[in-house]
């Protein structure tokens, strides 16, 4: 196969790269969670830690598109799903992009590895992210392909728990009731972002076989159920500053007001009712960068109560 730079490209932009920014914002959430509750930071921890999730990360995308090539061949790229139907319309790339997915795990695997020994972790930590490997490969692998059987929105709701608990873990050394507390609102917005993506493909993952919560539901379900898991959060995250469990410098009121973002977008849409693929894609895209901006904001505010 002759690699130019068209081909070379095509290449990363099937690992989605405006993608993987999110499971670094969530790693980084975890981090200073963890830091929060004086754990002690390493910047050789948080690159190592940090390498283990990005190799994870990216080898899915490559794996979820070698997989899911029939189901593309029924959808279109947007703007937050930039870089899928590259195999369908190269179809020379495709087993290309299988050996680079799993090539990729396996460095994620042995850095997890690494990291257990170089730094004497228990061995959960290890099986932590075997499992997360394990998890995004089968998403859409046989036997198991847990997206094409009503198991989608499950999954991801495990991964963003992995995807925070991976910076929690890498300082703390341990997950904790403090840090599954904590994540109850951020699986609310999980939920919030894995339906913006799916809404859009709506017919064609139904085409394709996927069985999803909007192909089985409609785009009406999927727009009131990002109302109400915004509403979650927020509620969450308010009624977490009524506890004493975190510090007495995290001050909840903040993250309840940043979640406000998603929630006033959650409402607009139940009012909108976009049902047109073009309207429903155009709102789920601005969803998906409101997650981001949250993500960011809430970063922010860890870093300064840690400075």
């Amino acid at each position: 196969m002759n690699y130019n730079i068209d081909t070379l490209t095509k290449i990363i932009k099937l690992g989605r790269p405006h993608v993987l920014a999110g499971d670094f914002l969530l790693f980084t959430m975890g981090a200073l969670l963890a830091l929060l509750f004086h754990a002690e930071f390493f910047l050789s921890k948080f690159v190592l830690g940090y390498s283990i999730l990005f190799t994870a990360h990216l080898a899915v995308h490559y794996s979820n598109d070698y997989f899911d090539v029939e189901v593309d061949k029924h959808n279109q790229s947007n703007p937050i799903s930039s870089g899928r139907g590259i195999l369908v319309e190269n179809p020379q790339l495709r087993e290309l992009s299988k050996t680079i997915s799993i090539i990729i795990m396996v460095l994620s695997i042995s850095l997890a590895a690494v990291f257990t020994a170089l730094f004497a972790y228990p061995i959960s930590f290890f099986l932590f992210f075997l499992f997360g490997n394990l998890l995004a490969w089968f998403y859409t692998a046989p036997p198991i392909k847990l997206v094409y059987r009503r198991m989608g929105e499950i999954a991801n709701v495990v991964a963003v728990i992995i995807f925070l608990g991976a910076g929690y873990f890498t300082m703390m050394g341990t997950l904790d009731l403090l840090f599954l507390v904590f994540s109850i609102p951020v699986v609310f917005l999980q939920l919030i972002f894995i339906n913006s993506f799916e809404i859009p493909d709506m017919e064609g993952d139904k085409l394709g076989g996927k069985i999803t919560w909007i192909v089985s539901w409609g785009r009406e379900f999927g727009f009131r159920l990002i109302a109400l898991c915004g509403a979650l959060a927020t509620l969450s995250f308010l009624l977490l500053s009524f506890t004493n469990l975190f510090p007495s410098n995290m001050d909840f009121r903040v993250l309840t007001a940043i979640s406000l973002i998603i929630l006033t977008l959650g409402i607009i849409e139940v009012v909108k009712n976009p049902l047109d693929k073009e309207s429903a894609t155009k709102f789920c895209t601005i969803n998906v960068f409101a997650l981001f901006l949250m993500s960011i904001l809430i970063d922010t505010y860890f870093l300064y109560l840690v400075r």
